[in-house]
């Protein structure tokens, strides 16, 4: 199978090699398209490679019926509708080590030459002048850095901060004490950030709770003199706020690599202030980290199309291939269940629990989880996929649950589901017979082992003589081969079941004729690729 991949904007090189290498794919290189020009093209695509400049809006994402991927080369994923992207099941990809120790470095630049006045005094000197006295800075030495966010970028600018002797403190909700004090970093509150901090650098994400985590509100709180600098994402830092608060006093300067509108409008009022150092969004700009990017999406993307490989997902699971080798005939049997079961007994589902028992439960269970709803929801909604299966579960209003055990019962391990609709409450279990063979083992108490693929019709019965030999009759009679023959009670003469593995697929007609037989309670059809 060939894939398209579509790369907007410069990748290095060293990444467009890896790409165009790989078999399958076929490599598309653009500059930076607008929206308007993603729109017209997007549908020949199955992945996409972004910077930093080309956004992927809902209304692209729509368009983009073979859209399997979305790759960022660098850390935010800003640009691309992340939501949208997991609604159609759509895997969003990015790269958040490969420019992290250039990012920091970049911050850190940026500070010492906020402490010092670099940016200003080189400006004065070429425009011919030598205002030694009007550029006279601070140390770091001893000064108290905060840092919002505490992830890759922050903790290495905390690394390198002890070695001009400053004194790291930081605000990270996802951060314990533990970890804090490993870093030899100080966890406080943010308001304890803001009251103690000499210079604050923010490190997080631009999501609802961290847009303008730097405010008019938050200014008020910090000491007089204090200093900013954000490598981050325009709009951490209002920057309306910053500009009164620069003009007030209250921040001694600030230094900016970032905007809310890039490329920087002439127009806005921070250029005007001689405090203010700015910088075109270099953070991830050195030659080493363009590389790193451009390798290390272009690395998952390949790996994503030819094994399946999902790594550095922001929307998905991500897991390496040895362990989803391992895990596989496990996700395989999962989709089965959920496709059984979804065909036999779901409609309408309210409730879904599911036991895992014995070795399975030594994999992250959530893939099989997944697999489990892919294959019950795939009949009726389009494109479910791992991505979107549990978004799409939980917009139907399913509750989900699961109960692991590491104590076998009666296979060395085993996967029951049990689902709750309107009607009724269904049960059905699957296990591997050796390390690949796949088997549904219990369907509703009754204990059988059946191969789960190709037609299959499952029926209820009384445990009554004459039941089976008038069901193989009328398959007879209708030129349907039977395949295997699965047949299960709990007593005699109580209720049984067949499970029947047909050559075709049966007719409305036969399975009429088939609930209209004496003695038999119920009859479905199932086909499990």
């Amino acid at each position: 199978m060939s894939y398209k991949v579509l790369v907007c904007g410069n990748l290095s090189e060293a990444g467009l090699k890896i790409l165009e290498q790989a078999d399958g794919i076929e490599v598309d290189r653009k500059g930076e398209l607008k929206e308007e020009q993603l729109l017209e093209i997007i549908a020949n695509y199955d992945g996409v490679i972004v910077r930093s400049d080309t956004k992927i809006t809902a209304p692209v994402i729509a368009q983009g019926d073979k859209l399997k991927v979305l790759g960022r080369a660098g850390t935010g994923v800003d640009n691309i509708d992340v939501a949208a992207a997991t609604q159609r099941g759509i895997v969003v990809m990015n790269t958040p080590g490969g420019n992290t120790v250039t990012t920091a470095e970049h911050t850190l630049a940026l500070m010492v030459s906020l402490a010092r006045n670099v940016a200003q005094a080189s400006a004065s000197t070429k425009a011919g002048k030598w205002e030694k006295k009007k550029f006279t800075g601070v140390e770091l030495l001893d000064k108290v850095l905060g840092i919002v966010g505490m992830g890759r970028i922050g903790s290495i600018v905390a690394s390198r901060a002890l070695g001009f002797g400053m004194r790291p403190i930081c605000f990270d909700p996802y951060l314990t004490r533990e970890a804090a004090a490993k870093l030899n970093v100080e966890l406080v509150s943010l308001d304890d950030l803001f009251a103690r901090a000499d210079f604050i650098t923010v490190h997080t994400p631009m999501t609802a709770e961290t847009k303008n985590i730097i405010n008019k509100d938050a200014f008020a709180k910090m000491k007089d003199g204090v200093r900013i600098i954000n490598c981050a994402r325009g709009g951490l830092v209002n920057e309306t706020d910053l500009c009164d608060a620069i003009k007030s006093g209250k921040v001694a300067g600030a230094a900016l690599d970032v905007f809310v509108e890039e490329p920087i409008s002439p127009d806005n009022p921070l250029l005007k202030l001689d405090q203010v150092i700015c910088t075109p969004h270099l953070g991830a700009s050195t030659a080493e980290a363009q590389i790193n990017v451009a390798v290390a999406i272009a690395e998952q993307m390949r790996d994503f199309f030819s094994t399946g490989t999902i790594r550095g997902a922001v929307n998905a699971s991500s897991v390496n291939p040895e362990v989803l080798a391992q895990v596989k005939p496990y996700i395989e049997l999962g989709e089965k269940i959920g496709s059984f079961q979804g065909q036999a007994f779901g409609h309408n589902v309210k409730k879904i629990h599911i036991d895992y028992s014995g070795d399975v439960v030594e994999y992250d269970v959530k893939l099989i989880t997944q697999a489990i709803l892919v294959g019950l929801l795939s009949p009726t909604s389009e494109r479910v996929n791992f991505v979107n299966a549990a978004l799409v579960a939980q917009e139907r209003g399913i509750r989900i649950s699961e109960a692991r055990s590491r104590r076998a019962t009666d296979f060395a391990s085993m996967v029951e589901v049990t689902m709750e609709t309107d009607e009724q409450q269904s049960r059905v279990a699957g296990a591997l017979l050796g390390e690949k063979d796949l088997r549904i083992v219990r369907v509703n108490g009754f204990n059988l082992e059946a191969i789960p693929r190709g037609h299959m019709l499952l029926c209820t019965n009384k445990d009554v003589p004459g039941v089976l030999g008038k069901f193989c009759s009328l398959l007879g009679d209708n030129n349907i081969n039977i395949g295997r023959l699965y047949l299960g009670r709990k007593e005699m003469g109580g209720t049984a079941i067949m499970l029947c593995q047909i050559d075709t697929a049966a007719s409305d007609e036969l399975l009429s004729a088939l609930t209209e037989m004496p003695n038999i309670i119920s009859a479905k059809r199932v086909y499990l690729t």
